[in-house]
């Protein structure tokens, strides 16, 4: 990485010298620099409003890059150790999908865990490809999906030689890596391409003692949410290249689905965000992992949660751990972590990523204080010393896996009829149905219905949880094949 250039923020600079022009705009967008919504303003801030602009010659264009914005991804890929880098400002989700119809035709096999984002299946059901999934074994004591075993891929591929890709988390919401670069090592060997989901992983490239990144593993593509762990604005993200790879076809794949009305907030949020991490994430996440590590043992110290860690290594299912990550098992105490997460936000204004059934995930990143893990351990204290309640029998989602019947494209364009959930025992699912976050489905389209998915289901929402991606937004129905 060259530091000498890293200092350079180019949309950022570019910004600040149209701002000092003081152009008259006769463009988009309609509110004029803020003078036409003046509620706007005082939300936001003059500057900031200001600096809402549409693409023009002094700031280049998000989809076809010749400047600024051109120099910005040759600085981010740098920063990254990428052959190229795309920016973002349709989230993560848009750089999944890019990835994903970067490399599948309708009919081609993609191999990939089950824990996955929507958005993945969502790509599948665009572009027709089809989900061949690796078992991620699973540790009953917390009731999370691991990462996916060496031998458990290895079996995947052998038994479908003709899929084109291999896609795996790194890590996973929880923390939780696989072994990605000798993952990577064995789909080149048989021809295929490597995706690698990190929305959660943008540190691993910048932190010590962390787990190592996709670029350095030798994956091929790699979504990264600067947005999460990078400190840039919400949505923003970045889409990763290696030197293998085609990247002037990836960004016509980008250009099909990425608005053409790029914010100009975000592409500078990432300019901004890769700068600060180049020359000061060293640092900045050492101090994260000091924090997070110093937040488990207070936890742990409580009795009753467990703050799980680096002690879960094993070589294999778990290759290795992201110790940024505070994820906390919570049925110790015999309350799920979506009603830790429903107290800590109600009684103690304290909010978390998510909880589910059995965990909750706390996000600990570069603008975290210890004085915020003080008052967030002086809430988990209380709340064991005021809630709890005896152990109940875990019911966790991760231990269902349904059959794939369709692809995901075919399922969800076939003709569909509404049922009741406890009628669709035996049915072929139509769409979605998730709990979010994290966003991993319970069932895809194409997936048999089965009495344990629908008890969970129920048991799901009668603990709270959100579950999203039906048409009926209170999951009482679901769509199945007619």
């Amino acid at each position: 990485m060259d530091l000498i250039r890293q200092q350079s923020a180019p949309v950022y600079e570019a910004l600040e010298a149209f701002k000092r022009k003081r152009v008259v705009p006769f463009d988009v967008p309609g509110h004029k620099r803020g003078r036409g919504n003046p509620e706007l303003v005082q939300l936001l801030g003059e500057k900031c409003v200001s600096l809402d602009v549409n693409s023009m010659k002094p700031l280049d264009n998000l989809g076809h890059p010749i400047s600024v914005i051109k120099e910005a991804e040759e600085l981010t890929a740098d920063a990254f150790g990428a052959a190229h880098a795309f920016l973002m400002v349709n989230g993560t989700t848009s750089a999944v999908q890019s990835m994903i119809l970067s490399v599948c035709k309708a009919g081609d096999k993609i191999i990939l865990p089950r824990n996955i984002h929507k958005s993945v299946i969502n790509a599948m059901v665009l572009c027709g490809a089809i989900p061949v999934y690796a078992e991620a074994k699973v540790n009953t004591g917390i009731g999370i999906a691991m990462g996916v075993s060496l031998d458990e891929m290895e079996r995947a591929m052998d038994e479908n030689p003709d899929a084109v890709a291999v896609f795996i988390n790194n890590p996973t919401y929880y923390g939780v890596c696989s072994n990605l670069k000798a993952i990577t090592e064995l789909a080149h060997e048989r021809g295929m391409r490597v995706l690698v989901d990190e929305a959660h992983g943008t540190h691993l490239y910048f932190g010590t003692g962390l787990p190592i990144s996709a670029m350095a593993a030798g994956a091929d593509l790699a979504a990264v949410s600067m947005h999460k762990s990078g400190g840039s604005l919400t949505q923003s993200s970045i889409l990763l290249c290696g030197p293998d790879f085609d990247s002037e076809y990836v960004r016509q794949i980008i250009n099909l689905t990425q608005t053409t009305s790029a914010s100009y907030l975000l592409i500078s949020s990432l300019d901004i965000s890769r700068r600060n991490l180049a020359l000061r994430g060293k640092e900045s996440f050492a101090k994260v992992s000091r924090m997070a590590e110093y937040a488990r043992n207070e936890i742990n110290a409580i009795g009753g949660y467990y703050a799980y860690g680096a002690e879960l290594i094993d070589g294999d299912s778990v290759y290795d751990f992201d110790v940024t990550k505070l994820s906390v098992y919570t049925r110790g105490i015999g309350l799920t972590g979506i009603e830790i997460y429903d107290l800590l936000r109600d009684e103690y204004d304290i909010q978390i990523e998510f909880g589910d059934i059995g965990n909750i995930l706390a996000y600990i990143s570069i603008g975290d204080r210890i004085q915020d893990i003080e008052r967030l351990v002086g809430a988990l204290e209380d709340i064991k010393r005021n809630y709890q309640k005896e152990d109940a029998d875990q019911f966790c989602g991760d231990f269902i896996k349904p059959e794939v019947v369709l692809s995901p494209q075919e399922a969800f364009y076939s003709v569909k009829e509404s049922l009741d959930l406890d009628d669709t025992e035996g049915k072929i699912c139509g769409e979605l149905v998730m709990c979010y976050p994290p966003g991993i489905p319970i069932l895809t389209p194409g997936e048999r219905i089965d009495r344990d998915i629908i008890n969970y289901i129920k048991y799901a929402k009668e603990k709270g949880c959100s579950l999203q991606g039906t048409l009926d937004p209170l999951v009482e129905k679901i769509s199945v094949i007619k």
